[in-house]
């Protein structure tokens, strides 16, 4: 079922220019932090996770990142803009480097944000995306998803997709204490770290499992998933479901599987985010001698 790899010259335009980052949800599992801070913003250390994602998109090389927010999600579109009044208070006190990175940040891409009205399913907020990004293919991404890997996982799922021109699902081995909390792909096999996936299961059992490999950082679609995102039916909670539309795709067109490795770590739950940074500072020269320190007390 899948397509054959395209002949390709060494030298070629990428095609995959766009990001869409869906950052509308109410983020209830921080509450009461994420009452009024979207959860996106909370860091891993310095960094907003939304800033993460953006970052990774953007060495993959996407030019045009565009966010699908919601109510109380200003924070966002301010973390990217410019600040004025901070900018001048960097520069008074001396503060170069600070003021370096925040007008870093205003650089990054263009940015092009899109409101969700209402919280109906991460289907109908890839909908809301629709005319920014056009006819063409897209990287879609979730911040909760944070891998730390030595090769870009976008990067990778680009490249997958533009050797076979067909939606890619990005898949990451989990061990069997995991499975159960993920989307687990049923895969045939083409080649080492790339699968056809005929089918996703959510959250099954051991027993039920087809494979250890699950459904995490998002997907590198075409626009013609548009379509199929009009044609699918509301599922669970009444709300549009992206991967009720990738598999009614499946059912007459190839998907697949680019597998990623790395430590994968959920920023939406309040144990990943937690492990996250922990990770994150141990691998910080600024912070790993007293974290340590401060973690084998914790164990003394």
């Amino acid at each position: 079922m899948y397509l054959k790899t395209q002949n390709r010259k060494l030298m070629h335009t990428q095609q995959v220019r766009k990001a869409v980052i869906l950052v509308a949800g109410f983020g209830t599992r921080f509450l009461p932090a994420t009452k009024a801070m979207p959860k996106e913003m909370l860091p891993v250390i310095d960094v907003p996770a939304v800033q993460l994602s953006v970052e990774e998109a953007v060495a993959a090389g996407v030019k045009d990142i565009i966010l699908v927010t919601g109510s109380s999600k200003r924070a966002i579109e301010d973390h990217f803009d410019s600040n004025d009044e901070l900018e001048r208070a960097l520069e008074n006190s001396g503060k170069k480097s600070f003021l370096k990175e925040i007008r870093r940040l205003q650089k990054l891409a263009n940015f092009i944000y899109v409101r969700q009205p209402r919280p109906l399913g991460n289907g109908h907020a890839t909908l809301m995306a629709e005319a920014a990004v056009g006819n063409e293919p897209f990287v879609l991404m979730y911040p909760d998803d944070y891998i730390v890997s030595r090769e870009n996982p976008v990067a990778r799922m680009i490249s997958i997709y533009e050797e076979y021109e067909s939606p890619v699902m990005g898949l990451l081995p989990v061990p069997k204490s995991m499975i159960t909390k993920y989307g687990i792909a049923y895969v045939n096999k083409i080649k080492p770290g790339v699968h056809e996936v005929t089918g996703v299961i959510e959250k099954p059992t051991l027993k039920q499992a087809p494979s250890n490999l699950a459904s995490l950082k998002g997907y590198v679609l075409p626009p013609a998933i548009f379509s199929y995102l009009k044609k699918v039916k509301k599922g669970k909670g009444g709300e549009l479901w992206l991967p009720d539309a990738v598999d009614l795709y499946n059912k007459k067109h190839a998907v697949i599987g680019c597998e990623l490795s790395g430590e994968i770590y959920d920023l939406g739950s309040k144990l990943g985010w937690l492990k996250a940074n922990i990770a994150e500072g141990l691998r910080r020269p600024d912070l790993a001698s007293d974290l340590k320190k401060f973690l084998k007390k914790l164990h003394a």
